[in-house]
């Protein structure tokens, strides 16, 4: 197994950002006309994996393309949801705007667990799985800080992929992806799913431009002033959307 990320320190409140807030100064572009979903469909029940390692929502040919590199278990990325996933999905709607989000395990196995358990179920279930764990992220980062020197002890001696299934069980994501769908069987294959593991081990090894997270790319050029909701609105827009 490629992966060498070790169990990250469990004091997960901490910082997790760590990208330029330089602004940016490249003049705005015209505004892109929307693109209308074929009859029948909706763009934001249009998924699929990229061949990058992220899941991509939208317009697959979107003038304006927005990729996210963040952490389940980052603060600021969950208030970047909480605040931008509405008015984002209205976007998207709007067939102008594609949405993807990569995985970047900034903290480790406990990042591992949960992007691995939050892809389970497929590309249906993707972005709301990813919504709905940012909103119980303040649960699940308290299970995890409440775990005994004795319990960290014990999950740090175990074999990497062990670990990712530990940690799984012990911050609550297992019973999570059970109440929406996920059987026990599922959850337990896809932590042992070492292919998948190295996958997004890959993701995030081969992102040498991100720091921090979140970390946003708009048609392929790093937003340096993008943490929040506002700043990604304001570089959406000065790109056209």
């Amino acid at each position: 197994m490629r992966t060498t990320l070790a169990l990250a320190a469990l004091a997960l409140l901490a910082a997790c950002n760590g990208a330029d807030t330089s602004s940016n100064t490249s003049a705005p572009a015209a505004p892109v006309a929307a693109a209308p979903a074929p009859a029948g469909q909706n763009w934001t029940e249009t998924v699929s994996e990229t061949p990058e390692g992220g899941y991509r929502m939208g317009n697959p040919d979107a003038a304006v393309k927005l990729v996210e590199y963040g952490s389940r278990t980052c603060p600021a990325c969950a208030a970047f949801a909480r605040d931008g996933f509405d008015p984002l999905t209205k976007l998207v709607e709007s067939g102008k705007v594609s949405f993807e989000f990569r995985d970047f395990l900034i903290h480790g196995a406990p990042d591992l667990a949960s992007a691995v358990l939050g892809r389970c179920g497929g590309t249906a279930p993707f972005f709301p799985m990813l919504e709905q764990m940012y909103a119980d992220q303040s649960a699940t980062l308290d299970r995890l800080q409440n775990l005994s020197e004795a319990q960290q002890q014990q999950l740090q001696s175990l074999p990497p992929q062990d670990q990712i299934a530990a940690i799984a069980q012990a911050a609550g994501y297992v019973d999570f992806v059970k109440q929406r769908g996920i059987s026990d069987a599922q959850a337990k294959t896809c932590l042992a799913d070492t292919a998948l593991v190295d996958k997004l081990v890959k993701t995030t090894e081969s992102a040498t431009e991100v720091q921090g997270t979140p970390s946003f790319f708009i048609n392929g050029e790093k937003v340096e002033n993008a943490v929040n909701w506002q700043q990604v609105e304001a570089a959406l827009k000065n790109a056209g959307a």
